[in-house]
């Protein structure tokens, strides 16, 4: 009898709820309070940031949900890239992610958890510290992968569920203890210094690491019930939540150290609001939770990372791919763990060198994979266009507004990053992204060369 290789379609809504909400929530919460505060400079606009953040997520959400819906193949964003732009695209963003968007994420990560550490153990906090634990803990992750799939899947469930603890203390407490800081919303203004678009820009740049992962939300559409009634609503009351999260926690941030200490964009930043909230003991508590939490996040970015090479090697399109697609005993693919790792570690090795290694790492991925992601959003109208009856179990609603709203807004981040008066925490980390991203051109047109050729 043959076996059909099809997806079981058994998730209803609140398995795909808790997927949006699992993989995006992560370190951001924690760690890019500071930047945006300091880019920001009033509790109204900073405030303003991460919802206009919500929003352009929730649109991006539910306009590349229609993609993962249609084309439920491994690879994901890759596949829809290259359906909509072509092969040498796709490689490039493949080539990105390998090469920038993991390992990036992962060092950031990690320079989170080391400095974290630090603190909690009350170890000498400095820069040659902060990469030794990094680094360990980088390898650390890697080598859990390299057991099973079983082991990094359940780490991550574990994970994922702790991490709501400190993120809900935090914000029930910090709101509600007497006391805290006194602040006011409106009116809505900004530093001297900066215009407002420059200043919503650069912020929005910042959020948007606090909210990436949502592109992964739409890839169990081939496994739901009914993706065409259930996704979109996961999508927005998924996000809208973590929105509301997000908003809560900076607002009990402020009321705890306000405004101008927020400001410092400290790396302590959480351990200094749990010790202010919940005291000696409860602020170990609650960092321990946050250790945990960074520790999930960086599982996830290993376990996904490791299988973007993999997928281009099997297809030979990347450098030594003989070696990239072989898999251990358990089905790992090994060589691209240790590769991906080994970036890393460079990465953090260069950060000993930067005072700003969280901040430059995150706005450098971030900028490169919003260039493909406001791809994405452009497949969806290149899609609509030239494969008309492309089975679609699901279609963005109010189209084309909310792909537009999509597009609009990460060509606002992108365009404002590029014109930002920072050129050390923004410009300078888009260039480089971009630089290495451009890097894929010639290894793109050797390999079509040597292996592609008719």
């Amino acid at each position: 009898m043959e076996q059909k290789n099809e997806m079981q379609r058994s998730l209803g809504f609140f398995p795909a709820l808790t997927t949006v909400m699992g993989t995006v929530i992560g370190a951001g919460v924690f760690f890019k309070a500071g930047p945006v505060a300091s880019l920001t400079g009033q509790p109204g606009l900073h405030i303003l940031v991460w919802i206009l953040g919500g929003v352009i997520t929730i649109c991006g959400g539910l306009t590349a949900a229609e993609l993962t819906a249609a084309i439920p193949e491994t690879g994901g964003m890759i596949r829809y890239i290259q359906r909509g732009f072509g092969k040498r695209w796709a490689f490039l963003l493949g080539w990105a992610q390998s090469i920038i968007y993991f390992p990036a994420n992962i060092a950031a990560l990690s320079v989170v958890f080391g400095t974290q550490f630090l603190n909690l153990f009350g170890i000498t906090i400095n820069p040659y510290n902060v990469v030794i634990v990094a680094i360990i803990a980088a390898i650390s992750v890697t080598c859990l992968n390299f057991i099973s799939s079983k082991v990094s899947g359940g780490l991550q469930s574990v994970t994922t569920i702790i991490k709501l603890i400190p993120i809900a203390l935090i914000i029930i407490v910090g709101l509600m203890r007497p006391g805290g800081v006194e602040f006011q919303l409106l009116p809505i203004t900004t530093n001297e210094n900066m215009s407002l678009a420059s200043a919503i820009g650069a912020g929005l740049l910042a959020t948007m690491f606090a909210y990436d992962g949502w592109i992964y939300a739409g890839n169990i559409a081939g496994e739901m019930k009914n993706p065409a009634k259930d996704l979109p609503r996961a999508i927005i009351i998924g996000i809208i939540a973590i929105m509301s999260v997000y908003v809560l926690v900076n607002l009990a941030y402020i009321r705890t150290l306000g405004m101008p200490r927020l400001m410092q964009t400290d790396p302590n930043l959480p351990a200094l609001v749990a010790d202010k909230i919940f005291g000696g003991l409860g602020g170990k508590l609650i960092t321990i939770g946050i250790l945990v939490s960074v520790y999930g996040s960086m599982n996830g970015y290993t376990m996904t990372g490791m299988r973007v090479s993999y997928a281009l090697a099997e297809d030979k399109a990347f450098p030594f791919w003989q070696q990239f697609k072989k898999l251990s005993a358990g089905g790992i693919p090994v060589n691209s763990g240790i590769m991906q790792v080994s970036i890393a570690a460079l990465m953090l090795c260069v950060t000993i060198f930067s005072s700003d290694a969280f901040d430059f790492l995150t706005n450098m991925l971030i900028f490169v994979i919003w260039i493909f992601y406001t791809m994405v959003f452009i497949t969806v109208f290149i899609l609509r266009k030239r494969e008309p009856d492309l089975p679609r179990p699901y279609k963005v609603p109010l189209f084309p507004i909310i792909p537009i709203i999509a597009i609009a807004g990460g060509l606002f981040i992108l365009i404002m990053t590029l014109l930002s008066s920072d050129y050390m925490n923004n410009q300078l980390p888009a260039l480089v992204g971009v630089g290495f991203t451009l890097l894929g051109l010639p290894i793109y047109s050797y390999l079509m060369k040597k292996y592609h050729a008719k």
